[in-house]
């Protein structure tokens, strides 16, 4: 079995899903009391008993792998045994959870309160929780939610609490320990804490291993970890991080266990709580740093309606069945098992191709919202008006019709859409802007974005400053990247026809292979910003192509691919929706090529790029307000490292960059459909 095989091409439109049930109905009807005190006896793994958090600290200590490391460090270090003995114990005190079932009822009682307020349902794949139930009694289980909000993992052991299944143990980052009492009741209701970078800290590596590996070996409780590491602020999945996934498929790999079961979760929200927290931290507003205080602050946002949440539990993963053919098990016989040691590159592989296996599986079971929908509609519309000096929004009826023809083509597409089909379109559309009307002003029957022009008014808080065209333009911004998040909703679904239908705009002819060097070199390029599985170019085409045929879009023969007269508009929604993110390559390119000093470092490449981009939108040079995402312009320096345009000096102050000027100006005309891709080609890409 090839890598390849991991992403096959599929026909999205066979995709059977399960049905959802409102777990906030029995709430509403029945006492909070009785329900956080009911008699709460979930079935373990093989029936183990649950352990005790202080038996399970004693057992990571006492183990070959912690008294190997520790004897290694001692010698290494000149320390005494005792030494590095007792600064293992502090590393395991900070880290470790102490579940206790009065704080998981404590939680259960409070959040009933609490999410009864915020939203009108949560609704959970039931067949998906029986499917967890079973597999927690068969295999050890690690649970792998996708991470869009703060609310993600109190909702995931709300829901086990509720439907009477284990609670998960789960890797919080180290910045919630800052928050005193929510950080010790987080690891009461099973939390453990981990450092966001331990470098080189062998120690502290090996007292985290160890201490997930026992707890999952033995089956004491779910583990529970986010593969993208950290919140998405742009509510799109973000590249996995293999640390912990590597963790849990040790004690298979090393035939420790029999097999252990990933389970991806995919948690989608209407509306998300942190929506304008997120576009300020990406326009580089300080985010407020996680304090107890702060959350009773947002206790304002209690008023708020928050519409539905939607939970799907997907199909369990057997690491067993998905790395058969693919890793070769003996090569763990050859040393012993408590030795670490840097996984192979054939381990890495199969670790890195699953995590993207995990994360495509996360995303095709997102529920979108109608609102989704129109948020793409109403950027792009934004955008045009922009470009053409405009201020007016778009006809109500005129987005309706729209929507309804996003609606048909993203369920071809094979969207997991909730379109509720027995309101009238009308309903549906007004019912989604009401919802989201921080974001949207509608005015004549006109909708638009809720970007006002406030340039030269006076500031409400200092009466004697007026506000500054570079502030106004944030303040857009905030809103235009709002919108964009949720738009990000649904780029999984568009993202491989929306790479072909521009690879077909910048080709220099209809050629196949042209069209196909053209969407490879995108792809290549994006592979940082999207979620694109290793090594899958040839089906990411293949699948592309299938799309845009089977929707009348396309007709592609052995040599050519053609645009169809009704294709004209797929196409061109397509390739708006990637346009944002090309002209947001393109300047940091430009940044680069133009600005770029020889000291330029890593961490004042942001700010630098910021003020760039910043002085182009105010003086009318770029269209799109979204570039200045700062996680657009990460990930774009992220893509120019990896392609060696740019290069990390090494010995030079932290993070100093090297900029190839010639070649990131060869990416940005080939981005720009200015050089074809077979010229590009030559400048080593």
């Amino acid at each position: 079995m090839t890598s390849n095989a991991v992403c096959s091409h599929r026909d999205p439109m066979l995709k059977k899903r399960d049905d959802f049930e409102d777990m906030l109905e029995e709430r509403r009807n029945s006492s909070d009391l009785r329900y956080a005190l009911r008699c709460y006896t979930p079935v373990l793994y093989k029936g183990v008993a649950p352990c005790k958090a202080n038996q399970l600290k004693n057992m990571v200590l006492q183990s070959e792998q912690i008294h190997y490391v520790i004897n290694q460090v001692s010698k290494e270090m000149g320390r005494a045994v005792d030494d590095v003995q007792e600064e293992a114990s502090a590393i395991l005190e900070e880290m470790a959870h102490r579940l206790q079932l009065s704080t998981v009822r404590f939680f259960a009682f409070t959040l009933s309160k609490v999410f009864k307020t915020l939203f009108r349902s949560i609704c959970v794949n039931e067949e998906g929780i029986q499917r967890l139930q079973q597999a927690i009694q068969e295999h050890p289980v690690v649970l792998l939610p996708s991470h869009r909000s703060y609310m993600d993992f109190l909702l995931m052991s709300y829901i086990l609490y509720t439907y009477d299944l284990a609670l998960p143990v789960i890797a919080a980052g180290m910045d919630f320990m800052g928050m005193k009492f929510v950080g010790e009741m987080l690891r009461m209701s099973g939390a453990f804490f981990i450092r966001r970078s331990f470098g080189g800290d062998k120690l502290y590596w090996a007292v985290f291993s160890e201490y997930v590996k026992t707890m999952l070996k033995n089956g004491f409780a779910p583990v529970e970890f986010f593969l993208e590491g950290t919140r998405s602020r742009t509510c799109k999945s973000l590249t996995p991080k293999l640390g912990l996934l590597n963790i849990v498929m040790d004690p298979f790999l090393k035939g420790e266990v029999y097999d252990v079961s990933l389970v991806p979760v995919s948690i989608s929200y209407e509306r998300i709580l942190e929506e304008s927290l997120y576009a300020r931290e990406l326009l580089g507003v300080p985010k407020p740093k996680e304090s107890t205080s702060g959350l009773f602050k947002a206790r304002k946002v209690l008023s708020e309606d928050y519409g539905s949440i939607h939970v799907y539990f997907g199909q369990p993963v057997s690491v067993r069945s998905i790395s058969q053919g693919r890793v070769n098990r003996c090569q763990f016989n050859l040393k012993p098992r408590h030795i670490p040691r840097r996984p192979s590159e054939e381990i890495h592989s199969f670790v890195n191709n699953s995590a993207y296996r995990l994360v495509r599986a996360q995303e095709e079971n997102m529920v979108l919202k109608p609102w989704v929908l129109l948020a793409s509609l109403l950027l792009q519309n934004h955008h045009q008006n922009q470009a053409a000096g405009q201020k007016q929004g778009m006809v109500l009826d005129e987005l309706t019709e729209k929507a309804v023809w996003l609606r048909d083509l993203s369920r071809q597409y094979g969207a997991f859409l909730h379109w509720p089909d027995h309101m009238p379109p009308s309903e549906v559309v007004s019912s989604s802007l009401s919802l989201h009307r921080g974001l949207v002003r509608i005015s004549e029957g006109r909708v638009q974005l809720a970007v006002e022009q406030a340039g030269g008014q006076v500031k409400p808080e200092e009466p004697h400053s007026t506000i500054t065209p570079e502030e106004d333009l944030l303040s857009q911004a905030v809103v235009v990247l709002s919108c964009a998040s949720y738009r990000n909703q649904a780029l999984h679904v568009f993202i491989r026809p929306a790479l072909l239908a521009s690879a077909i705009h910048t080709a220099t002819s209809n050629k196949k292979q042209e069209v196909y060097n053209s969407f490879s070199f995108l792809r290549n390029m994006f592979s940082n910003e999207f979620i694109l599985c290793p090594g899958a170019t040839v089906q990411d085409f293949e699948e592309a192509c299938y799309l845009l045929v089977k929707t009348g879009a396309l007709q592609v023969t052995q040599q050519e691919v053609l645009v169809t007269e009704r294709g004209q508009r797929t196409l061109t929604f397509l390739t708006s929706m990637l346009d944002p993110f090309l002209q947001g390559y393109q300047v940091v390119c430009r940044f680069l090529c133009e600005e770029a000093t020889e000291a330029l470092t890593e961490k004042q490449f942001i700010p630098a790029v910021r003020k760039f981009i910043i002085k182009h939108l105010l003086a009318g040079r770029l269209r799109y307000t979204e570039v200045l995402s700062s996680d657009l312009q990460k990930n774009s320096l992220a893509a120019l490292l990896r392609l060696g345009a740019v290069r990390k000096i090494k010995g030079a102050e932290q993070g100093t960059l090297k900029v190839n000027k010639v070649m990131v100006n060869s990416l940005e005309d080939t981005l720009g459909g200015k050089l074809p891709t077979q010229k590009a080609a030559v400048a080593r890409l």
